[in-house]
Parts: structure tokens; C-alpha cells; sequence
């Protein structure tokens, strides 16, 4: 994963290591601690120093002193038997709260089960986090066999998936090119075919109020996503649904479910703004 991360909160910058030293605000120590959280999957529970090291590109030693620490304040928990580390509890307490203040996630959950219920598919409400989307709400058909195995914490990529196309879509201009470079930057020479699809999107977007992803993000899997733009100025979130490419063919997704994901937020906007009114 790359390097660079937000200058502040709502505005992506791109920030490299020297940077980032003469920025006075900016604490070292505190965004290698971060990194280190930030290496552990949900496939993955036990990592030890050297493929923390190797992930983080930071010497072992400091590693070693920051997993420690981490380990000392609950946010590490260590395994004597495999010499590795697990994430520990205080990571849930932190995890717990920020799903709890994200208010639209509870309001969504009916709508979101409804509609996963009436086109036998998933629907999921993400949130960015550098290059990734992350699942913080995630609703299955209850009738249906196929299934997409994705849940809570789950990430997709913004550059393939509907869900972080649906994200770019929404972002003021600004922010939506500093990141479009990051990306650049960081596809190499898979971006020509990445940005096609991404401008793409912004078409169907700016035409249907949603974006597809066919395939792109994995061959077998395809998506149609909407943003959510909150009203007092939070963090724009996207909503998805998809499953795989057998169930769910593109004349469905533009016909019938992305249609039906559009009247979705808007229902839930509609909701929320008379619930804070």
C-alpha cells in the first residue's frame, strides 16, 4: 500500500517521507504506530515483526519497539507460542465507536436489507480510506445461494470497483485529481486502461446517477455503486450491490438495480434531513 495519505481531513494530498519531516505538525512516531495497525487484513490474524517490517518498509528494530508499545497500550496482543502479533481489543473499542457515530449506517440497514432481499444480490455501504473503500455496513439477500463473501471491514480498491468509482464520482474537482495522480502513480502501466474505465464511470454517472463495474475489479464479479454526499459536509460514503457476473449481467445492473440503488439514497438522504430537521 502506498506511503501517501491525507494532508487533512477531507483533502487528499500527496505527501512523500521528506515532506512529511518538515511538516512541524506532523508526528512521525504516531503515523508508524498507525502503519503497523494498518498491515493487518481480515484474511490475515497473527503477523510477526519481519513481515510487519517488510509491508511498513521500516527497520525491524523500529518495528520491534513499535509493537511493543502497541502491544503494552491493547491495541497488539502477542502470541508466545507463534511469536507473532494479533490486533487487541482497544482496536475494537476505536472500530466500534466510529461505526457508531457514522449515523446514516443505521438508518440505511432496512433499506439496504430490502433491496439485497429483492434482487438477490449484496448491498454495502463503504467509506475510503487511502486507496481502499471499506465495507462498514454490509446486507445479503436472505434467499439467495450466491453470495459475494464480503462483509464489515472488507476492501475495495477505488479505482476498479463501482463503489470507489461512485466515490471519485462525487468528490469536488480538486480532491478528485489530486487522488486521480496518486493512482496514476501507483498503477504504473495498468492506468491507461484504469482511467478509461474510470471516465467512464463519471459518463454513466453524470447520465444515470450510478457507476458499473464490469469485471474489473475481478473478472467474475460485477457491480453497480451510488455515492452518498452527505448534507452537513462529512465524508462522502458510496453504496453498492453486487455479486457474481452469472446473476447479476450488466442489462440488469443499468435497467433494474442500479435505478433502484439511485431511489435508495435518495430515500435514506430523504430520511436523514428530516431527522436532523
Amino acid at each position: 500500500m502506498s506511503n501517501e495519505i491525507d494532508e487533512q481531513a477531507g483533502e487528499i494530498g500527496e505527501l512523500n517521507d521528506s515532506t512529511l519531516e518538515k511538516d512541524r505538525h506532523f508526528v512521525t512516531a504516531l503515523a508508524r504506530g498507525l502503519d503497523v495497525l494498518s498491515c493487518f487484513k481480515p484474511s490475515e490474524r497473527f503477523l510477526g515483526n519481519q513481515q510487519i517490517s517488510q509491508r511498513t518498509n521500516l527497520p525491524k528494530p523500529t518495528v520491534s519497539r513499535l509493537t511493543f508499545t502497541l502491544t503494552k497500550l491493547g491495541f497488539l496482543s502477542y502470541s508466545e507460542a507463534l511469536g507473532k502479533y494479533s490486533l487487541g481489543t482497544a482496536i475494537l473499542s476505536i472500530g466500534n465507536a466510529f461505526l457508531s457515530s457514522v449515523s446514516v449506517r443505521r438508518l440505511a440497514r432496512p433499506f439496504m436489507q430490502e433491496l439485497a432481499d429483492n434482487v438477490s444480490a449484496s448491498v454495502s455501504l463503504g467509506a475510503p480510506d487511502r486507496l481502499d473503500m471499506v465495507y462498514i455496513e454490509n446486507c445479503r439477500s436472505i434467499a439467495s445461494t450466491f453470495s459475494l463473501n464480503l462483509d464489515v471491514g472488507s476492501r475495495l480498491p477505488i479505482a476498479t470497483s463501482s463503489m470507489g468509482r461512485a466515490y471519485l464520482c462525487a468528490l469536488p474537482d480538486i480532491q478528485r485529481d489530486r487522488l486521480l495522480d496518486i493512482l496514476r502513480k501507483e498503477q504504473g502501466d495498468e492506468w491507461p486502461k484504469i482511467k478509461l474505465g474510470i471516465e467512464q464511470a463519471q459518463k454513466e454517472y453524470e447520465a444515470h446517477g450510478f457507476c458499473l463495474s464490469i469485471g474489473e475489479w475481478k473478472s467474475d464479479v460485477n457491480a453497480v455503486a451510488v455515492p452518498f454526499i452527505p448534507a452537513d459536509g462529512s465524508e462522502v460514503l458510496s453504496f453498492n450491490c453486487g455479486g457474481p457476473a452469472f446473476t447479476l449481467r450488466r442489462h440488469t445492473l443499468e435497467d433494474h438495480i442500479g435505478p433502484q440503488l439511485v431511489a435508495l439514497v435518495n430515500n435514506i438522504q430523504s430520511v436523514l434531513n428530516r431527522s436532523q430537521s
